[in-house]
């Protein structure tokens, strides 16, 4: 048997293991030898046993299973299921990714797996109301914004926006942008880049799904402005927690404890009022962004404390008759 010949079997068997196998998916020795027989290469026990013998020593991940007859699979993987099944609802239920690209990288992330269980992996996710970017480009725009914060380059790039007619149409009648990126934020299932902006002179950022023709050109970028800092930056901007930090007093029902938590972490005092309320005191910065967050509990929640908090909460309630 020549050396492409064995080279070929090496191979062979690697791919079936890896492509067909798990725990629960083993192939015999009989089964082994049978799938390389249809590949054209006829082969005994003896040398099928040390050629996976051989494959073990060099660090592949081939678990024997000592039975009559052996048996075989591929052990670890670099992604357990799980972890695979979470990245395909994360890519499933993006926003800023076209459904097109999402069933491209589904496909991909299952391949990780063994194929019984990428059967497992295609699933349909449904993520309610959640509408998905139209931009087919949007991988080409991040590779391109990636290159130029590396590179410490600037971009330019025109913005779009849609009319009253749904339609897709350049901003300011097509003005190109010069930007100096310095990261790209998630925020909202939606991407930002966000950056020193010329035409402003200060940071801003913008919607990568929005962001049309980007272009790297060749100027260094403005540095970063003294004690700057994303995340202090996206808590202004995102969520519009821009202003004095102030001590809330806010009386609510039980049951929405989970939801002060997933907002504002573990560290705030509670105080029980009732067997079916209770009183948190948490440091927040008022804004627009807070009223409209207590104004979805429909009164579950009520704002105690400073009374310039109540009183605006009331003004923005009237604003709503």
């Amino acid at each position: 048997m020549n050396e492409n010949t064995s080279k070929k079997r090496l191979l062979l068997i690697l791919q079936l293991l890896y492509k067909k196998t798990d725990e629960d998916h083993q192939v015999s020795t009989a089964e082994l030898m049978d799938y390389l027989k249809q590949e054209g290469i006829n082969v005994n026990r003896k040398t099928l046993a040390g050629d996976i013998q051989l494959l073990i020593d060099m660090d592949y991940d081939i678990v024997k299973v000592k039975s009559s007859p052996n048996k075989y699979f591929w052990g670890d993987r670099e992604f357990e299921l799980p972890e695979l099944k979470m990245l395909i609802d994360a890519v499933s239920s993006s926003r800023f990714i076209s459904s097109k690209r999402s069933n491209e990288l589904i496909s991909k992330i299952a391949s990780l797996a063994g194929e019984a269980q990428s059967e497992s992996l295609n699933r349909h996710i449904i993520a309610t109301g959640r509408a998905k970017t139209d931009n087919k480009e949007v991988y080409y725009i991040v590779d391109t914004i990636s290159n130029a914060i590396n590179q410490k380059k600037k971009i330019q790039f025109q913005y779009t926006e849609y009319n009253i007619n749904k339609e897709k149409i350049l901003r300011n009648n097509g003005e190109v942008y010069t930007l100096s990126p310095y990261v790209l934020y998630c925020n909202e299932d939606y991407y930002y880049v966000v950056g020193f902006n010329d035409k402003r002179k200060t940071v801003t950022s913008f919607r990568v799904d929005r962001i049309h023709s980007p272009e790297i050109i060749d100027e260094p970028i403005v540095p970063e402005p003294e004690n700057f800092n994303v995340d202090d930056y996206a808590n202004k901007i995102f969520k519009m927690f821009d202003g004095e930090e102030t001590l809330v007093l806010l009386e609510c029902k039980n049951e929405l404890i989970k939801y002060l938590v997933d907002r504002y972490g573990t560290d705030f005092k509670t105080e029980k009022k009732t067997d079916t309320t209770f009183i948190a005191s948490i440091p927040v910065t008022l804004s627009p962004t807070f009223y409209s967050w207590v104004f979805q509990f429909a009164g579950a929640m009520r704002i105690l404390h400073p009374q310039s908090a109540v009183k605006k909460f009331e003004e923005m309630l009237d604003n709503f008759r």
